[in-house]
Protein backbone atom coordinates (compact mmCIF):
# COMPACT_ATOMS: atom_id res chain seq x y z
CA UNK A 1 0.00 0.00 0.00
CA UNK A 2 2.99 2.00 0.84
CA UNK A 3 4.52 1.62 -2.67
CA UNK A 4 1.38 2.10 -4.58
CA UNK A 5 -0.23 4.73 -2.12
CA UNK A 6 -3.05 2.85 -2.67
CA UNK A 7 -6.48 4.66 -1.68
CA UNK A 8 -8.52 1.44 -1.11
CA UNK A 9 -8.49 -2.05 -0.58
CA UNK A 10 -10.72 -4.49 -2.08
CA UNK A 11 -11.78 -8.09 -0.63
CA UNK A 12 -12.83 -10.66 -3.76
CA UNK A 13 -14.95 -12.51 -0.73
CA UNK A 14 -17.35 -11.36 2.27
CA UNK A 15 -16.25 -9.61 5.35
CA UNK A 16 -17.31 -9.45 8.44
CA UNK A 17 -18.33 -6.17 10.14
CA UNK A 18 -15.82 -7.06 12.26
CA UNK A 19 -13.34 -7.96 9.87
CA UNK A 20 -14.06 -4.51 7.56
CA UNK A 21 -13.61 -2.13 11.00
CA UNK A 22 -10.29 -4.36 12.08
CA UNK A 23 -8.29 -3.91 8.47
CA UNK A 24 -9.56 -0.33 8.17
CA UNK A 25 -7.90 0.37 11.31
CA UNK A 26 -4.80 -1.78 10.19
CA UNK A 27 -4.34 -0.50 7.13
CA UNK A 28 -6.01 3.34 7.48
CA UNK A 29 -7.62 2.83 4.75
CA UNK A 30 -11.08 2.75 3.52
CA UNK A 31 -12.04 -1.19 2.91
CA UNK A 32 -15.11 -2.52 0.58
CA UNK A 33 -15.69 -6.34 0.10
CA UNK A 34 -17.39 -7.82 -2.51
CA UNK A 35 -20.89 -7.09 -1.71
CA UNK A 36 -19.47 -3.80 -0.89
CA UNK A 37 -18.04 -2.78 -4.24
CA UNK A 38 -20.98 -4.69 -6.30
CA UNK A 39 -23.73 -2.37 -4.00
CA UNK A 40 -20.71 0.79 -5.48
CA UNK A 41 -21.67 -0.03 -8.90
CA UNK A 42 -25.04 -0.50 -8.92
CA UNK A 43 -25.09 2.84 -7.01
CA UNK A 44 -23.80 4.43 -10.20
CA UNK A 45 -25.35 2.33 -12.88
CA UNK A 46 -29.23 2.83 -11.56
CA UNK A 47 -30.97 5.47 -13.80
CA UNK A 48 -34.95 4.99 -12.85
CA UNK A 49 -36.18 5.78 -9.82
CA UNK A 50 -37.34 2.58 -9.04
CA UNK A 51 -33.46 1.25 -9.41
CA UNK A 52 -31.96 3.92 -7.22
CA UNK A 53 -34.69 2.76 -5.14
CA UNK A 54 -33.84 -1.24 -4.90
CA UNK A 55 -30.03 -0.36 -4.61
CA UNK A 56 -31.06 1.91 -1.77
CA UNK A 57 -32.78 -0.66 -0.35
CA UNK A 58 -29.71 -3.47 -0.60
CA UNK A 59 -27.05 -0.87 0.36
CA UNK A 60 -29.22 0.23 3.93
CA UNK A 61 -29.29 -4.03 4.51
CA UNK A 62 -25.77 -4.16 4.09
CA UNK A 63 -25.20 -1.10 6.03
CA UNK A 64 -27.08 -1.73 9.18
CA UNK A 65 -25.05 -4.25 10.05
CA UNK A 66 -21.74 -2.42 10.05
CA UNK A 67 -22.85 0.54 11.74
CA UNK A 68 -20.96 -0.69 14.54
CA UNK A 69 -17.46 0.35 12.38
CA UNK A 70 -18.74 3.68 12.17
CA UNK A 71 -19.14 4.38 15.87
CA UNK A 72 -16.23 3.94 18.02
CA UNK A 73 -17.77 5.99 21.04
CA UNK A 74 -20.47 3.53 21.60
CA UNK A 75 -21.20 5.04 25.12
CA UNK A 76 -21.74 8.37 23.41
CA UNK A 77 -26.05 8.61 24.40
CA UNK A 78 -28.79 11.23 23.36
CA UNK A 79 -30.24 12.08 26.57
CA UNK A 80 -33.56 10.85 27.59
CA UNK A 81 -37.07 12.74 27.90
CA UNK A 82 -36.84 14.87 30.29
CA UNK A 83 -38.94 13.57 33.26
CA UNK A 84 -38.86 10.05 32.13
CA UNK A 85 -35.06 10.21 33.17
CA UNK A 86 -32.84 6.99 32.21
CA UNK A 87 -30.19 7.29 30.09
CA UNK A 88 -31.33 7.93 26.85
CA UNK A 89 -30.92 6.81 22.85
CA UNK A 90 -26.76 5.39 22.37
CA UNK A 91 -25.38 6.71 18.60
CA UNK A 92 -25.76 3.52 17.26
CA UNK A 93 -29.00 2.76 18.29
CA UNK A 94 -30.41 5.94 16.47
CA UNK A 95 -28.98 5.70 13.06
CA UNK A 96 -30.10 1.80 13.45
CA UNK A 97 -33.46 3.41 14.04
CA UNK A 98 -33.15 6.22 11.25
CA UNK A 99 -32.14 3.42 9.09
CA UNK A 100 -34.90 0.67 9.46
CA UNK A 101 -37.35 3.37 9.01
CA UNK A 102 -35.83 4.52 5.43
CA UNK A 103 -36.08 0.67 4.57
CA UNK A 104 -39.64 0.60 5.81
CA UNK A 105 -40.11 3.68 3.72
CA UNK A 106 -38.40 1.93 0.52
CA UNK A 107 -40.53 -1.50 1.14
CA UNK A 108 -43.67 0.39 0.96
CA UNK A 109 -42.89 2.37 -2.18
CA UNK A 110 -41.45 -0.95 -4.22
CA UNK A 111 -44.76 -3.04 -2.99
CA UNK A 112 -46.24 0.14 -4.90
CA UNK A 113 -43.98 -0.77 -8.05
CA UNK A 114 -44.78 -4.73 -7.64
CA UNK A 115 -48.22 -3.76 -7.97
CA UNK A 116 -48.19 -1.33 -10.87
CA UNK A 117 -46.27 -4.59 -12.48
CA UNK A 118 -48.70 -7.24 -11.63
CA UNK A 119 -51.21 -4.22 -13.27
CA UNK A 120 -49.05 -4.01 -16.34
CA UNK A 121 -48.69 -7.97 -17.19
CA UNK A 122 -52.59 -7.61 -16.46
CA UNK A 123 -53.07 -5.20 -18.98
CA UNK A 124 -50.18 -7.54 -20.94
CA UNK A 125 -52.63 -10.73 -20.61
CA UNK A 126 -55.34 -8.77 -22.04
CA UNK A 127 -53.00 -8.45 -25.56
CA UNK A 128 -51.98 -11.68 -26.13
CA UNK A 129 -48.09 -10.97 -26.48
CA UNK A 130 -45.76 -13.87 -24.96
CA UNK A 131 -43.55 -12.69 -22.96
CA UNK A 132 -39.55 -13.01 -23.82
CA UNK A 133 -37.01 -12.73 -21.04
CA UNK A 134 -33.00 -12.13 -21.48
CA UNK A 135 -31.04 -13.57 -18.68
CA UNK A 136 -27.39 -14.23 -17.67
CA UNK A 137 -23.88 -12.96 -16.44
CA UNK A 138 -23.23 -9.51 -15.88
CA UNK A 139 -21.99 -7.96 -19.60
CA UNK A 140 -22.70 -11.17 -21.72
CA UNK A 141 -24.16 -8.81 -23.95
CA UNK A 142 -28.06 -8.74 -23.59
CA UNK A 143 -28.64 -5.53 -23.77
CA UNK A 144 -26.95 -5.18 -27.12
CA UNK A 145 -28.43 -7.92 -28.29
CA UNK A 146 -31.87 -6.22 -27.01
CA UNK A 147 -30.95 -3.64 -29.32
CA UNK A 148 -30.12 -5.35 -32.03
CA UNK A 149 -33.65 -7.33 -32.21
CA UNK A 150 -35.48 -4.51 -31.38
CA UNK A 151 -33.07 -1.15 -32.84
CA UNK A 152 -34.17 0.51 -29.62
CA UNK A 153 -31.13 2.35 -27.97
CA UNK A 154 -30.58 0.89 -24.40
CA UNK A 155 -27.66 1.79 -22.42
CA UNK A 156 -25.14 -1.27 -23.66
CA UNK A 157 -21.60 -0.87 -23.24
CA UNK A 158 -18.90 -2.90 -21.76
CA UNK A 159 -19.36 -2.91 -18.62
CA UNK A 160 -20.76 -4.95 -15.44
CA UNK A 161 -23.87 -4.39 -14.24
CA UNK A 162 -24.76 -1.72 -17.43
CA UNK A 163 -28.31 -2.60 -17.15
CA UNK A 164 -30.37 -1.87 -13.93
CA UNK A 165 -33.37 -0.87 -15.18
CA UNK A 166 -35.62 -3.43 -16.95
CA UNK A 167 -36.95 -2.66 -20.56
CA UNK A 168 -39.44 -4.16 -22.93
CA UNK A 169 -40.09 -3.84 -26.32
CA UNK A 170 -43.11 -4.92 -28.90
CA UNK A 171 -41.04 -7.06 -31.98
CA UNK A 172 -41.87 -9.61 -34.97
CA UNK A 173 -41.14 -12.72 -35.06
CA UNK A 174 -40.59 -14.20 -38.74
CA UNK A 175 -44.28 -15.59 -39.06
CA UNK A 176 -45.07 -11.44 -38.10
CA UNK A 177 -46.19 -12.47 -34.28
CA UNK A 178 -45.40 -10.38 -32.03
CA UNK A 179 -43.66 -10.82 -28.31
CA UNK A 180 -42.83 -8.64 -25.58
CA UNK A 181 -38.62 -8.49 -25.33
CA UNK A 182 -37.72 -7.82 -21.99
CA UNK A 183 -34.02 -6.59 -20.77
CA UNK A 184 -33.09 -7.64 -17.23
CA UNK A 185 -30.00 -6.84 -14.87
CA UNK A 186 -27.12 -8.79 -15.32
CA UNK A 187 -26.45 -12.08 -12.72
CA UNK A 188 -23.61 -12.84 -11.00
CA UNK A 189 -21.48 -15.69 -8.97
CA UNK A 190 -22.07 -15.05 -5.65
CA UNK A 191 -24.87 -12.59 -5.66
CA UNK A 192 -25.56 -11.80 -2.71
CA UNK A 193 -29.28 -12.43 -0.94
CA UNK A 194 -29.73 -8.74 0.10
CA UNK A 195 -29.71 -7.84 -3.85
CA UNK A 196 -31.43 -10.98 -4.87
CA UNK A 197 -34.44 -9.60 -2.77
CA UNK A 198 -33.82 -5.96 -3.62
CA UNK A 199 -34.74 -6.55 -6.86
CA UNK A 200 -37.12 -9.15 -6.62
CA UNK A 201 -40.08 -6.38 -8.30
CA UNK A 202 -37.12 -6.27 -11.23
CA UNK A 203 -36.55 -9.91 -11.57
CA UNK A 204 -40.71 -10.94 -11.19
CA UNK A 205 -40.12 -10.31 -15.07
CA UNK A 206 -38.12 -13.31 -15.77
CA UNK A 207 -40.60 -15.78 -13.08
CA UNK A 208 -43.36 -14.68 -15.21
CA UNK A 209 -42.19 -15.01 -18.83
CA UNK A 210 -43.20 -17.09 -21.56
CA UNK A 211 -39.86 -18.00 -22.43
CA UNK A 212 -36.16 -17.23 -21.19
CA UNK A 213 -33.50 -16.85 -23.20
CA UNK A 214 -30.42 -17.11 -21.59
CA UNK A 215 -27.30 -15.25 -22.76
CA UNK A 216 -23.68 -16.53 -23.04
CA UNK A 217 -20.70 -14.92 -23.57
CA UNK A 218 -18.82 -17.77 -24.66
CA UNK A 219 -15.64 -15.54 -25.79
CA UNK A 220 -15.05 -15.60 -21.90
CA UNK A 221 -12.61 -17.85 -20.50
CA UNK A 222 -15.33 -18.68 -17.51
CA UNK A 223 -17.75 -18.81 -19.85
CA UNK A 224 -18.88 -22.47 -18.37
CA UNK A 225 -18.80 -21.25 -14.94
CA UNK A 226 -20.88 -17.94 -15.04
CA UNK A 227 -23.67 -20.53 -17.07
CA UNK A 228 -23.47 -22.61 -13.69
CA UNK A 229 -23.60 -19.38 -11.95
CA UNK A 230 -27.11 -18.00 -13.62
CA UNK A 231 -28.61 -21.24 -12.93
CA UNK A 232 -28.14 -20.93 -9.29
CA UNK A 233 -29.84 -17.64 -9.71
CA UNK A 234 -32.80 -19.00 -11.34
CA UNK A 235 -33.01 -21.87 -8.70
CA UNK A 236 -33.09 -18.82 -5.87
CA UNK A 237 -36.25 -17.45 -7.90
CA UNK A 238 -38.04 -20.63 -8.36
CA UNK A 239 -37.65 -21.54 -12.03
CA UNK A 240 -36.62 -25.27 -11.60
CA UNK A 241 -34.62 -27.85 -13.57
CA UNK A 242 -37.85 -28.84 -15.38
CA UNK A 243 -38.15 -25.31 -16.79
CA UNK A 244 -34.83 -24.80 -17.34
CA UNK A 245 -34.83 -27.81 -19.57
CA UNK A 246 -37.02 -25.21 -22.23
CA UNK A 247 -34.21 -21.97 -22.04
CA UNK A 248 -33.13 -21.18 -25.33
CA UNK A 249 -28.96 -20.82 -24.94
CA UNK A 250 -27.93 -17.93 -26.94
CA UNK A 251 -23.72 -18.20 -27.41
CA UNK A 252 -23.01 -14.74 -27.96
CA UNK A 253 -19.60 -12.80 -29.14
CA UNK A 254 -18.46 -15.43 -31.10
CA UNK A 255 -17.32 -12.74 -33.36
CA UNK A 256 -14.90 -11.93 -30.62
CA UNK A 257 -13.42 -15.94 -31.30
CA UNK A 258 -10.64 -17.19 -33.15
CA UNK A 259 -11.62 -18.45 -36.74
CA UNK A 260 -11.44 -22.33 -35.62
CA UNK A 261 -12.79 -21.55 -31.89
CA UNK A 262 -15.84 -19.54 -34.02
CA UNK A 263 -16.60 -22.04 -36.05
CA UNK A 264 -16.52 -24.97 -33.80
CA UNK A 265 -18.58 -23.14 -31.57
CA UNK A 266 -21.28 -22.70 -34.05
CA UNK A 267 -21.45 -26.04 -35.11
CA UNK A 268 -21.86 -27.25 -31.12
CA UNK A 269 -24.34 -24.93 -31.02
CA UNK A 270 -25.76 -26.48 -34.01
CA UNK A 271 -25.94 -29.76 -32.40
CA UNK A 272 -27.80 -28.77 -29.17
CA UNK A 273 -31.67 -27.98 -29.07
CA UNK A 274 -32.99 -24.69 -28.59
CA UNK A 275 -29.06 -23.22 -28.72
CA UNK A 276 -27.98 -20.61 -31.17
CA UNK A 277 -24.35 -19.39 -32.04
CA UNK A 278 -24.75 -15.08 -32.28
CA UNK A 279 -22.95 -12.19 -32.23
CA UNK A 280 -25.39 -9.15 -31.72
CA UNK A 281 -22.87 -6.94 -32.61
CA UNK A 282 -22.47 -7.91 -35.69
CA UNK A 283 -25.89 -9.58 -36.37
CA UNK A 284 -24.95 -12.89 -36.96
CA UNK A 285 -27.26 -15.67 -36.27
CA UNK A 286 -30.28 -12.85 -34.92
CA UNK A 287 -32.41 -14.30 -37.90
CA UNK A 288 -32.23 -18.36 -36.30
CA UNK A 289 -32.35 -16.88 -33.01
CA UNK A 290 -35.95 -15.25 -33.80
CA UNK A 291 -36.76 -18.43 -35.52
CA UNK A 292 -35.81 -20.61 -32.44
CA UNK A 293 -38.22 -18.08 -30.30
CA UNK A 294 -41.05 -18.37 -32.28
CA UNK A 295 -40.88 -22.21 -32.16
CA UNK A 296 -40.44 -22.19 -28.48
CA UNK A 297 -43.35 -19.62 -28.34
CA UNK A 298 -45.44 -21.98 -30.23
CA UNK A 299 -44.48 -25.20 -28.45
CA UNK A 300 -45.90 -23.36 -25.28
CA UNK A 301 -49.40 -22.75 -26.79
CA UNK A 302 -51.86 -25.81 -27.51
CA UNK A 303 -54.19 -26.23 -30.79
CA UNK A 304 -57.86 -25.51 -30.87
CA UNK A 305 -60.92 -25.74 -33.28
CA UNK A 306 -63.63 -23.73 -33.09
CA UNK A 307 -66.47 -22.65 -35.43
CA UNK A 308 -67.45 -18.70 -36.06
CA UNK A 309 -70.01 -16.98 -38.34
CA UNK A 310 -68.25 -15.82 -41.10
CA UNK A 311 -69.60 -12.25 -40.82
CA UNK A 312 -68.86 -12.13 -36.70
CA UNK A 313 -65.67 -9.84 -37.63
CA UNK A 314 -66.03 -8.95 -33.57
CA UNK A 315 -64.92 -12.61 -32.98
CA UNK A 316 -62.50 -12.79 -35.88
CA UNK A 317 -60.97 -9.70 -34.69
CA UNK A 318 -60.73 -11.16 -31.19
CA UNK A 319 -58.97 -14.75 -32.64
CA UNK A 320 -56.77 -12.75 -34.16
CA UNK A 321 -55.53 -10.83 -31.37
CA UNK A 322 -54.80 -13.27 -28.68
CA UNK A 323 -54.24 -16.47 -30.97
CA UNK A 324 -52.68 -17.70 -34.14
CA UNK A 325 -54.92 -18.51 -36.68
CA UNK A 326 -53.05 -21.69 -38.79
CA UNK A 327 -55.96 -22.72 -40.88
CA UNK A 328 -59.41 -21.08 -41.63
CA UNK A 329 -61.78 -23.41 -43.87
CA UNK A 330 -65.04 -22.41 -45.06
CA UNK A 331 -68.41 -24.60 -44.06
CA UNK A 332 -71.18 -25.51 -45.99
CA UNK A 333 -73.70 -23.58 -43.82
CA UNK A 334 -71.50 -20.66 -44.43
CA UNK A 335 -69.79 -20.07 -41.10
CA UNK A 336 -66.19 -20.73 -40.73
CA UNK A 337 -63.56 -23.19 -39.24
CA UNK A 338 -60.74 -22.19 -37.51
CA UNK A 339 -57.65 -24.06 -36.16
CA UNK A 340 -56.31 -21.83 -33.51
CA UNK A 341 -52.98 -21.94 -31.64
CA UNK A 342 -53.96 -20.53 -28.20
CA UNK A 343 -51.45 -19.50 -24.93
CA UNK A 344 -52.40 -21.38 -21.60
CA UNK A 345 -53.32 -17.96 -20.29
CA UNK A 346 -56.00 -17.25 -22.86
CA UNK A 347 -57.88 -20.70 -22.90
CA UNK A 348 -60.16 -20.21 -20.47
CA UNK A 349 -61.16 -16.50 -22.32
CA UNK A 350 -61.73 -18.37 -25.13
CA UNK A 351 -63.85 -21.05 -23.57
CA UNK A 352 -66.01 -18.56 -22.31
CA UNK A 353 -66.65 -16.66 -25.27
CA UNK A 354 -67.09 -19.14 -27.51
CA UNK A 355 -68.51 -22.24 -25.33
CA UNK A 356 -69.11 -25.18 -27.12
CA UNK A 357 -67.62 -24.18 -29.91
CA UNK A 358 -64.27 -24.34 -28.38
CA UNK A 359 -62.65 -27.63 -28.82
CA UNK A 360 -59.06 -28.79 -28.23
CA UNK A 361 -58.23 -29.92 -31.46
CA UNK A 362 -57.26 -33.10 -32.94
CA UNK A 363 -55.51 -34.61 -35.93
CA UNK A 364 -57.87 -36.27 -38.25
CA UNK A 365 -61.26 -35.36 -36.76
CA UNK A 366 -64.00 -32.57 -37.65
CA UNK A 367 -64.65 -29.90 -35.42
CA UNK A 368 -68.38 -31.33 -34.97
CA UNK A 369 -66.70 -35.13 -34.10
CA UNK A 370 -64.60 -33.35 -31.79
CA UNK A 371 -67.93 -31.35 -30.51
CA UNK A 372 -69.85 -34.63 -30.14
CA UNK A 373 -66.65 -36.04 -27.96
Amino acid sequence: MEETDTGLIVFDCALSPGQQRNLERATKTKVLDRTGLILEIFGRRARTREGRLQVELAHLTWQKSRLVRSWTHLERQRGGFGFLGGPGETQIEADRRLIQERMSRIERELAHVRRTRALHRKGRERVPYPVVALVGYTNAGKSTLFNALTKATVTAKDLLFATLDPTMRQIALPSGRKVILSDTVGFISDLPTTLIAAFRATLEEVVQADVIVHVRDVSHADSDAQAADVNTVLDELGIGPERRERIIEVWNKIDLLEPVERAAAVNAAARRERTVATSAATGEGLEALLTTIETEVAAGADLYEVKVDAAAGDDLAWLYRRGEILERTDEPDGSLRLKVRMPPARVDQAANRFGARWQRYVPGKAAGEQAAE
